[in-house]
């Protein structure tokens, strides 16, 4: 069953099997005491270290291992927030942050900390000269920025971020900048004057339990209390010795591939990208088409429930994931699709492991229309290539005929969909919009979420015009 879900885990890695095996039996011990288990477990980690800061493109003593990558994440920034306390109380974060940032942000806020959020165009990608403009924006009588966190590449589209001109700009500024690394280390160390830096070993291969976290010299940082004595006070706890020496050995090896690994998996991501717009009506594929991860490529599909779709995608036989809000709990869409601005109807993440074969990306291409076709028929959506189906559930007056709007919300016909989830309301609007005549409006009422992204993406795909939404109502005017 081809898994291609890599961004959010991998499988362990042969070399990283064979580390942990070899660990268990060598270094099992206290790695601080001075007798002779303890100095050959001190070895080992020691040993750890140093590949994985080799990797990352650090000194040894700037890098220490934690339980996970978010506790990387939290223990960075709250170390780097207290350490710079003096400087000002912002922080500053772009918009599509993994949510252990963006959780992090809140906390800091709920502390009276200010958090300044930079967007992203449509593509995923902060401008880093609007990022720069926060640094200084963020300045206020209280103080300065005291830190700024930027990912080196998107964990749900792919894109990379421009971390090398960020870096300079907050170098500039005398503000320390994080790099959540996590989807990207594997492929490459960082660019760029960054100040810290977080990863996860179950992202490359290694195992899950075991997270890098490295901070320069010369970055004022204070951990959060309580701490002890290891891992510089910056990781309190008994190490998992054999899990961090796994971890260290799969970077290592999955580094050494690195290059080949990317150029091919990005031809076949390419083929995804160019052939699934083709062989699926309604499709739009998000992400930077080019600053992207090797690996990754995610799209939406106009009228398709997301958690039916991944269902039928896992009955075939492959493992993706997705953003949309139909497959979450709170049905809101995911802050990065939201952030973007795009289409979150639908959503397939499509991350591809090292070692993928062609023959299963022609798999999943052969597959992927009959999957959407059936999800679009269960939930009677209009015919996809012309949304012209005729089947409507618009509100009608007391003659059978469409039901007109309050004038002053200048709309020919009203769509009552709310109460109504993901794909619903669109495909109410995409039966009923041949009701009016070019030139007239459609009242569309919907309560979820989701719909603030995907009716203005569905105007813009399907050509019509967006007038804009006050409370739950969505005004489109029919132009073609």
């Amino acid at each position: 069953m081809p898994y291609f879900d890599a961004a959010s885990s991998l499988p362990l890695h042969p070399v990283a099997r064979q580390a942990l095996l070899a660990a268990l039996d060598e270094g099992w011990a206290d790695p601080t005491r001075l007798h002779r288990e303890g100095r050959r477990a001190r070895l080992l980690l020691d040993a750890a270290r140093e590949a994985a800061s080799e990797a990352v493109g650090c000194r040894p003593d700037e890098l220490v291992f934690t339980p996970s990558g978010t506790r990387s994440l939290h223990t960075g920034i709250a170390g780097a927030l207290a350490g710079r306390r003096r400087a000002g109380r912002a922080l500053v974060v772009s918009a599509v942050e993994h949510s252990a940032v963006l959780h992090a942000a809140e906390a800091h806020e709920a502390g009276g900390g200010t958090v300044v959020r930079v967007p992203v165009d449509r593509t995923g990608r902060v401008e880093a000269a609007a990022f720069g403009a926060a640094l200084r924006e963020s300045r206020s009588p209280e103080g300065g920025t005291a830190l700024a966190c930027l990912q080196s590449a998107n964990h749900e589209v792919g894109t990379e971020q421009p971390v090398e001109e960020v870096a300079e700009a907050c170098a500039g500024a005398g503000v320390p900048l994080l790099v959540d690394a996590a989807q990207s280390l594997a492929w490459g160390p960082v660019p760029g004057r960054w100040s810290l830096l977080a990863a996860s070993a179950h992202k490359w291969g290694g195992p899950g339990g075991v997270g890098l976290l490295a901070v320069r010299k010369g970055v004022r940082f204070a951990p959060p209390p309580p701490a002890d004595e290891r891992e510089s006070g910056r990781s309190p706890g008994f190490a998992d010795l054999p899990a961090i020496v796994a971890a260290a050995a799969s970077l290592r090896a999955v580094r050494a591939e690195a290059d080949a690994e990317a150029a091919r998996l990005r031809a076949l991501v390419d083929r995804v990208r160019a052939e699934v717009p083709a062989l699926v009506p309604d499709v739009e594929v998000v992400g930077d088409p080019v600053r992207r991860l090797p690996h990754v490529v995610t799209f939406s599909c106009l009228y398709v429930d997301g958690e039916a779709l991944l269902h039928a995608l896992d009955r075939a036989g492959f493992s993706v994931s997705s953003g949309s809000s139909c497959t979450s709990s709170t049905l809101v869409p995911s802050h990065v699709l939201r952030a973007m601005g795009v289409l979150s109807e639908g959503n397939v993440r499509v991350s591809l492991p090292p070692g993928t074969a062609g023959a299963d990306v022609d798999a999943f291409l052969a597959v992927l229309p009959e999957a959407v076709r059936e999800v679009r028929d269960r939930l009677r959506a209009p015919a996809a290539a012309t949304g012209t189906d005729t089947a409507g559930t618009a509100d009608h007056g007391e003659n059978g005929g469409p039901k007109a709007a309050d004038p002053g919300r200048e709309a020919a016909l009203t769509v009552d969909s709310r109460g109504k989830r993901c794909p619903i309301p669109v495909i109410e609007l995409a039966k009923v919009i041949d009701r009016v005549p070019v030139g007239g409006t459609v009242l569309l009422l919907a309560d979820d979420e989701a719909a603030r992204l995907d009716v203005p993406a569905w105007c813009e795909m399907r050509g019509h015009e967006y007038l804009g939404v006050r409370g739950h109502a969505h005004r489109v005017r029919r132009t073609a």
